[in-house]
């Protein structure tokens, strides 16, 4: 087998990290449905795009339809990930 097609099969777990909260765990068990939960961001704010955990990419929310969708918009600043944390 190809190097090419071994890099074709594996499986890559992509996320999307919105932004942070920290809170008391009192408190999370507390919450309910419906309950709200504040980020450290804010609606202008890039995304983080995420590949097994590790920061890629930024981006923002777009919509295509009825889907929520994510644009690329550059690379990941991972000490600036880091640093957020």
């Amino acid at each position: 087998m190809s190097q090419r097609n071994q890099v074709h099969n594996v499986t890559v777990e992509l996320s999307v990290l919105l932004g942070r909260s920290k809170m008391p765990m009192q408190q999370l068990l507390k919450m309910g449905r419906g309950a709200v939960i504040p980020l450290d961001t804010k609606e202008s704010d890039q995304l983080w795009i995420l590949a097994n955990g590790h920061p890629i990419a930024r981006g923002e929310i777009t919509i295509q339809g009825d889907r929520l969708c994510i644009t690329v918009t550059e690379p990941a600043d991972v000490p600036e990930f880091h640093a957020a944390a």
